[in-house]
């Protein structure tokens, strides 16, 4: 039985990275815990951070936005301590992984990012993840920053329909075993 709330904010945070099986924002955490007034958000920033700082939970930045996931470190902490975590509390989770499951992979499963490469050209990296499942990563080349911003900006919403129509373009002369 855990004792010391700061300690159940962990592994709840912990449990939650683990069942959605892809990274999540600050502000996706954020949503959980305080929709649910689980607790507050300072104290919820300070169980973040200890986390991270534990390697318990890896960061990376992409657009200015934080999103964490669990490491095999987290993983095996949430082995030995996961069954502490309260049923009410996993099935909290849940729901809330299976009522936001689209918003979510769309917010997190569907990337852009630029940089400054040789000379003056900038190069962008569109990402579309299923999971831990890349789908499709597309890299290109733009000679001016505000067009790489563009880019990064539109490939939200229409990230979906490049995939789509790339993948009915590469297959459309193909009757791969009578499937499409």
């Amino acid at each position: 039985m855990i004792t010391d709330p700061q300690v159940l904010y962990k592994l709840m945070i912990l449990y939650l990275l683990r069942q959605a099986n892809l990274p999540i924002s600050n502000e996706q955490i954020s949503d959980f815990f305080l929709s649910k007034e689980y607790t507050n958000y300072i104290t919820l920033q300070q169980a973040i951070s200890e986390l991270a700082d534990a390697h318990l939970i890896k960061t990376a930045s992409v657009q200015g936005r934080q999103r964490y996931e669990i490491t095999r470190e987290g993983e095996e902490t949430l082995s030995f301590f996961g069954d502490d975590i309260p049923e009410a509390i996993k099935e909290d989770i849940h729901t809330f992984l299976k009522d936001n499951k689209i918003r979510l992979r769309n917010e997190m499963g569907i990337t852009a990012d630029y940089r400054r490469v040789a000379g003056s050209d900038y190069e962008v990296e569109c990402l579309i993840r299923e999971g831990k499942l890349q789908l499709m990563k597309l890299n290109l080349s733009v000679p001016e920053e505000e067009q790489a911003q563009i880019i990064c900006s539109r490939w939200q919403t229409v990230s979906q329909e490049v995939y789509s129509q790339t993948m009915q373009l590469l297959l459309q002369d193909e009757q791969i075993g009578g499937l499409l």
